[in-house]
């Protein structure tokens, strides 16, 4: 008796000392989260983004589009909110406009605050510049600052349900693989280089009772499946669907990856966007069925805006594009003369949203402005880890493609050629890259990562 007594004695205290040995899951205990979504579908007929080729607004609804917000509390009691949308992008003064209230209402610091979307080219235009894209009167210009408004106040309100919701949680994470994104330059230049990235992240958030509560999950390829008239949310659209089928009850959440360069090919099918989000819905299943690691605290953030400088075409370059054969080169020299003739400046460089957050020891979330190409995903992989990076584009403000210094070089639309659509002066120049390395390297290191 004596001897199964002290048996007995030692069992917890040898199941204290593995739980201790292993990595996160005491931190993990400590976790809150709240996870939301709201109905962001346009209630009137209204411009599309995505396409410089529309000649008009939308016509009908083939699915609906939703923002979805993961409220994440560490173990010190610090918030942050990972927000999500089916859109073509949060241009800067939206972005600007939300992280405002939320910061005002919620007490949120702006580095806490994620803003990814989509990019679906099927649904709304949500800005209006002095200089559109698109050739829109003045009746499409009004349904769009009154979606704007809409679209301002339900993402308030959905971050806001997130964090009440806030209830104890375990995050973990794992990637898994799929293969349909390919690299688009090659199409009419078989002789360039074709990198991808196939992984697909996944961020998976468990209640206490060890149900699912939220499965955010990411890839880098374009969402342009689909080109007619229809609001949608393309593959990720129904790859969010088929992740929520097979697990019910919990709230998926796209998060686009550096997918400036990426397509999903072959398109425009609705059946072909249906089968690439299942495509990602059985990926996304299968680490879900793995052991995934648990992710330990703190959460640390930081957020900035740092300057990438354009090459700025003189008045005279200018005057000397009117003639240009190329009526989009021509029509950008017509509007950044306007600008000039008007007294205005063009711009000699963008403050570039950079943001990082770093899961204790466990995971690097890189965070990039505008259509980031693959380059970048696969430079920080390279640099901070392939199993424990996670590099996502189409966050805070999508203003315009950002090429890496080898797609700056090359040229083409990704390389400088969609500046000729507004008002960016462009190309970047060739320090782009390196000036965004320099802050996301500095950022990884304040916040801890990469050791």
């Amino acid at each position: 008796m004596r001897r199964t007594e002290v048996a007995v004695t030692w069992i917890p205290c040898l199941c204290l000392l593995a739980l201790a040995a292993v990595p996160g899951l005491q931190a993990a205990a400590s976790w809150k989260a709240g996870v939301s979504r709201i109905d962001i579908t346009p209630n009137e007929s209204i411009w599309m983004a995505g396409y410089a080729s529309r000649t008009k607004p939308s016509e009908g609804v083939r699915q609906r589009l939703f923002a979805k917000a993961l409220a994440i509390e560490d173990s010190a009691g610090i918030v942050s909110v990972l927000l999500t949308a089916d859109l073509g992008g949060f241009r800067r003064d939206v972005s600007q406009r939300i992280a405002a209230r939320v910061t005002a209402k919620y007490h949120l610091p702006r580095e806490r605050l994620v803003l990814n979307s989509s990019h679906t080219h099927s649904g709304p235009v949500t800005t209006v510049g002095r200089y559109s894209t698109y050739p829109m009167n003045d009746e499409h210009k009004a349904a769009v600052l009154r979606y704007q408004g809409q679209l301002v106040d339900k993402v308030v309100e959905v971050i806001g349900t997130a964090l009440e919701s806030r209830e104890p949680a375990t995050p973990s994470y794992e990637q898994g693989f799929a293969g349909f994104a390919v690299n688009r330059r090659r199409v009419g230049h078989r002789e360039y280089p074709g990198p991808t990235d196939h992984d697909v992240p996944v961020l998976a958030v468990k209640k206490a009772d060890g149900a699912l509560l939220a499965i955010a999950f990411g890839y880098s390829c374009h969402a342009t499946v689909l080109s007619d008239y229809q609001i949608n949310a393309d593959w990720p659209g129904y790859a969010q669907e088929a992740v929520e089928t097979r697990n019910p009850g919990a709230i998926a959440m796209f998060v686009n990856g550096c997918s400036a360069d990426q397509n999903p090919l072959p398109r425009r099918l609705v059946e072909l966007a249906q089968r690439y989000g299942d495509t990602i819905a059985i990926a996304v299943d299968e680490v879900l069925k793995r052991q995934m690691r648990v992710l330990g605290g703190p959460l640390q953030a930081l957020y900035e805006e740092t300057p990438l400088p354009f090459r700025v075409p003189t008045k005279d370059e200018l005057k000397g594009r009117l003639s240009d054969k190329n009526r989009r080169v021509a029509e950008h020299a017509e509007r950044l003369l306007a600008i000039l003739d008007e007294g205005g400046e063009l711009m000699k460089e963008y403050p570039y949203p950079v943001q990082v957050w770093q899961f204790g020891n466990d995971l690097t979330f890189i965070a990039l402005g505008g259509e980031v190409v693959v380059d970048y995903s696969l430079r920080f992989k390279k640099a901070y880890g392939w199993e424990d990076t996670w590099v996502s584009s189409y966050n805070n403000d999508v203003f315009s493609y950002v090429p890496s210094l080898r797609v700056l070089n090359e040229g083409g639309y990704e390389g400088g050629g969609a500046m000729l659509f507004g008002t960016l002066p462009g190309p970047f120049r060739a320090v782009v890259e390196e000036a965004i390395a320099e802050k996301v390297d500095e950022f990884v290191k304040r916040t801890g990562g990469a050791k």
